[in-house]
């Protein structure tokens, strides 16, 4: 039998959506707009990749939903369509770190670590630290910029910093191991597919009834994101 797994990632202004069939990737669609127009984009999404696949909701084998860090209005967003169509549907819930799904858009050396970051507005990013073999070296934390960020790892290893936010460190850290690759901005869908799918064969599912979204800081109701 045939996993088809959907995958949602809202975290930043890129409202993405991913179908795969088997661990391979088969329908991505996604919109950027600084807008955060998700509450609008991502159902029309979300069909129009499932009538690419020439399949319907009911071939689904699960929802893989980018779980944040990010913007507080994505998540809620994301995760409340990703628990509604697996409530509605009957099948699991998989959730993802979105600085994971963003790492896995770079490939370094042996010997550099992968700083993959979110913007959590001011001088502050959401990130985490990955290894060449995209383990998890430091979970996910949200940094305060300052010249010495990062220090006791630059001190012994080479750090290229990505994705929406990485930006901010141009004017703040000056240290010769540390880089910025300003090509890979936001995590997508599509870099959800082989995690989603392994995550399947594990069962590694959430409760879908209790499960909420990885803010990593408190929200406020006044929050603009």
């Amino acid at each position: 039998m045939d996993v088809w797994l959907l995958n949602i990632e809202t975290a930043t202004t890129n409202c993405s959506v991913s179908i795969s069939k088997n661990g391979k990737l088969i329908s991505c669609k996604e919109t950027n707009s600084k807008k955060y127009s998700h509450q609008e984009n991502l159902h029309k999404l979300i069909q129009t990749s499932i009538y690419d696949c020439n399949i319907d909701l009911n071939h689904l084998s699960g929802v893989a939903v980018s779980k944040g860090p990010g913007s507080f209005t994505g998540l809620r967003i994301g995760v409340s369509a990703a628990k509604g169509l697996c409530f509605s549907l009957k099948i699991p819930l998989l959730s993802i770190n979105s600085l994971t799904v963003l790492s896995q858009k770079i490939k370094v050396k042996e010997g550099t670590l992968l700083a993959p970051m979110i913007d959590a507005r001011r001088m502050e990013v959401y990130t985490q630290l990955h290894d060449y073999k995209h383990k998890i070296i430091k979970p996910s934390w949200a940094e305060i910029l300052k010249p010495k960020s990062f220090y006791d790892f630059l001190s012994e290893s080479k750090i290229i910093a990505f994705g929406v936010g990485s930006e901010k460190c141009k004017e703040i850290i000056s240290n010769k191991n540390f880089s910025i690759n300003k090509k890979f901005l936001y995590p997508s869908a599509k870099d959800m597919v082989n995690i989603s799918f392994q995550k399947w064969k594990k069962q590694q599912f959430e409760d879908i009834a209790y499960f909420e979204p990885y803010y990593l800081k408190d929200f406020y109701t006044n929050s603009k994101t």
